[in-house]
């Protein structure tokens, strides 16, 4: 209820700004003008914002005709708004971008049109009405693709179709508001230099040059006079967009400066001088404002920092696709090879080793040719030869002993060939899936994620570490998807630091923005520190565990994050139980956790780790592996299993299995992972538990998940009801761990 109450009341906030913003907007823009004409800016933002806004603004509108006595001289404005929020009325919602334009459109070019009919000059004001209309609908439509852009995600994004919008919203308030009558200073010029200014410095020459001519083009449009006193402001911004890499107060005096130069070579006049008030005012807001600046809220879609990644992607998948032909290939070479050490006993054999001296030679081979090959062939596939089980067939061979002797020789040697060859299958088999592992790494690590890389972010963080003794090889600060801010910082060997709380906290400082980092993860040879803005949610978890009586656990668990805003809860059970399951079950978890923190995927990660577990030693020893991963932005669940118990999941009212058909790690060389994607909100419960809870206690866990919210309460009678529900006196280790998504 009180989540209820808040939500109600932000939304109420929000709406109140909203409408002030318009009064304001409605009252300020009523009374300017623009090319001659009165400005149709605020029937444009009527006709773009939603009902309960678009009537302030002719609230405000109709104020200022009131104050100022020109309710006659702005009739068809006036006229125009009503129309339009009439419109709204019937058409708020199926409300869009192109339905604002026609309506704002039409709306003009019916006042126009009525009011001009009273008068009688319609014949002269109607293509006038027409194309003033057109352009109110235009500018309408452009503000209204912003407007639902910016609900969407709010940033301002100038590198798509709303770029264009951006450009005619802005030329037409710069050049209404460069109309509004105050002493000595011209409100519109002020923001359009600073705004032509930020661009400079902050987008270098392309930015500057791009604000400061349509910060000319708005003030030509609101008349030549003023126009002309900015007529070189796209010059001076290109030259000031050359300095981004300077100061802030450095570029700013630059600026001033030549603007001043520009001034003086072109002819000092009363205009001039006033615009260099204008110019001074803008570089004062400026400074002032500038440290608050941050890329978080715009996006240019730079093409440099579109193509890098692409080019890095078909690179990867290049070498992905090099190790995958290297790896069948040498496939194909080992099974020509196999078969071609494949020694197969001949008759040849057989005559060259035991039947060169013999007498009976012609006899057996001519005219009882038939008898001794059956009777050869016989030998050949027995298992074990003695006198006993010697075929009839060749019952007469006066060398017996010898014959025996050479396929007893000839048994052991095919029984040596076959245990070779299965060990090399083996270690080929494991070779072909490291090979095929490598392969998976290499390609996942070239695909395109969805980030924005900040540069002036990247700029700051590295300034302030190297201001504090901290000297990191890289930094990288990007947003993601949720548009909330990431860092890694990367350290070599030699400057590397374990004080990433104390990194975090100066970073945090420095951003003004509270951040959260993860522990460094150690390549060998550099050190990596991520920090990252809180997420939506986080994880609530509570564990419990049993051991075995007189020995030591062998399930492991473990919570760790990897700095992506996703979160892993970890469960491995060990073969059997006691120390040599512990020694198992850890190294399952630690390289699983080392792995996930270094940036490789799931599944590459759960095949390394079954290599790992196939050759470590030649004893055999497997573990399972259990992992819930939690996307702390969307809430969204994915389990991971090998060999792992049942997993349940309170979601709305009712418990789901989640049951894995797999092996555990470290039986076969190709390693089998379960995974799936599961429904789960704010509030849903996890439960994970080891092998030592039997399928009986099932029904009793879900009695309980449905009864009760208490997190800590529903994990302990698990563990305790254990050894009731356990048909048979053999106890085993129990771990049970409990999960929640909280915000």
């Amino acid at each position: 209820m009180r989540k209820k109450k808040k939500i109600h009341k932000k939304k109420s906030t929000m709406a109140l700004w909203a409408f002030v913003s318009a009064l304001v907007a409605g009252y300020v823009l009523s009374g300017t003008d623009m090319a001659g004409v009165a400005s149709f800016a605020d029937i444009s933002i009527a006709g773009a914002v939603s009902l309960p806004t678009a009537t302030a603004v002719l609230t405000g509108s109709f104020f200022h005709c009131i104050v100022s006595h020109d309710i006659g001289k702005n009739i068809v404005k006036i006229t125009a708004m009503v129309i339009i929020i009439i419109a709204k009325m019937f058409h708020e919602n199926k409300s869009s971008p192109k339905s604002s334009g026609f309506i704002t459109t039409t709306g003009v070019f019916i006042a126009g049109t009525a009011v001009s009919a009273l008068i009688g000059e319609i014949p002269y004001k109607l293509i006038f009405y027409m194309f003033y209309g057109g352009l109110a609908g235009f500018t309408a439509y452009s503000l209204a693709l912003i407007i639902a852009g910016l609900k969407k995600r709010f940033v301002l994004d100038f590198s798509t179709v709303t770029g264009c919008a951006y450009a005619v919203v802005y030329t037409v308030m710069i050049a209404s508001l460069c109309s509004v009558n105050i002493p000595y200073i011209n409100i519109g010029l002020i923001i359009g230099i600073t705004i032509t200014i930020c661009g400079a410095y902050y987008y270098c020459h392309t930015g500057g040059v791009m604000c400061g001519a349509l910060t000319a083009c708005g003030a030509f449009l609101s008349s030549v006079d003023c126009g002309m006193t900015v007529v070189l402001l796209p010059a001076s911004a290109l030259l000031t967009g050359y300095l981004n890499k300077q100061k802030n107060t450095t570029a700013t005096v630059c600026f001033v400066g030549i603007n001043f130069a520009l001034m003086v070579l072109t002819g000092i006049t009363q205009n001039s001088i006033y615009s260099m008030i204008d110019i001074i005012c803008s570089a004062i807001i400026f400074l002032v404002i500038s440290p608050a600046y941050s890329d978080k809220w715009f996006t240019t879609g730079n093409n440099s920092v579109s193509v890098v990644p692409d080019m890095l992607n078909a690179r990867m998948n290049f070498i992905a696709d090099t190790v995958h032909i290297v790896r069948t290939e040498s496939e194909k070479i080992s099974k020509v090879l196999r078969k071609k050490n494949e020694k197969n006993i001949t008759t040849e054999d057989v005559v060259n080793a035991v039947c060169t001296d013999c007498p009976r030679k012609i006899y057996c081979w001519k005219s009882n040719s038939k008898n001794t090959k059956s009777g050869f062939m016989q030998l050949s596939a027995m298992a074990e030869i003695s006198a006993e089980t010697f075929p009839y067939e060749i019952s007469e061979c006066i060398y017996k002993e010898g014959l025996i002797k050479f396929y007893k020789k000839m048994s052991a040697e095919k029984a040596r060939q076959r245990l070779v060859s299965l060990r090399y299958t083996d270690n080929m088999e494991i070779l072909s899936e490291q090979m095929k592992t490598i392969e998976e790494i290499i390609s996942t690590a070239g695909e395109r994620i969805d980030i924005r890389y900040s540069a002036p972010v990247s700029k700051i963080v590295k300034n302030k570490l190297n201001k504090f003794g901290f000297f990191p090889s890289e930094v990288i600060a990007y947003y993601n998807a949720g548009n909330r801010l990431h860092t890694e910082i990367y350290f070599n060997k030699a400057d590397s630091t374990e004080n990433f709380m104390r990194i975090c906290d100066l970073v945090s400082d420095e951003l003004k923005i509270p951040l959260e980092s993860v522990p460094p993860v150690n390549s060998g040879r550099q050190t990596r520190i991520r920090l990252f803005e809180k997420p939506k949610y986080k994880i609530d978890v509570y564990s419990t565990s049993v051991c075995a009586e007189n020995s030591e656990n062998g399930d492991t668990s473990a919570v760790f994050g990897d700095g992506t805003g996703k979160s892993y809860v970890v469960l491995s059970d060990g073969m059997g139980s006691g120390k040599s399951a512990s020694v198992e079950s850890k190294m399952v978890v630690s390289m699983f956790k080392k792995l996930i923190g270094s940036g490789v995927e799931y599944p590459s990660a759960v095949k390394m780790i079954n290599s790992v577990m196939l050759t470590k030693s030649p004893e055999e020893s497997f573990a399972t592996l259990d992992v819930a991963c939690i996307d702390l932005e969307t809430c969204g669940l994915t389990l991971i299993k090998s060999g792992a118990s049942a997993t349940l999941i309170r979601h709305r009212g009712n418990v789901i299995k989640i049951v894995s058909p797999t092996f555990p790690i470290g039986i076969y060389s190709r390693s089998e992972t379960f995974s799936c994607q599961c429904e789960f909100e704010e509030n849903d419960i996890i439960i994970m538990f080891s092998d030592g809870i039997n399928e009986s206690e099932y029904r009793f866990i879900k009695e309980l998940l449905l009864s009760s919210d208490d997190l800590k309460k529903i994990v302990d009678e698990i563990c305790a009801k254990a050894d009731v529900f356990n048909p048979t006196l053999h106890s085993d280790d129990i771990t049970v761990i409990g999960i929640r998504v909280i915000k």
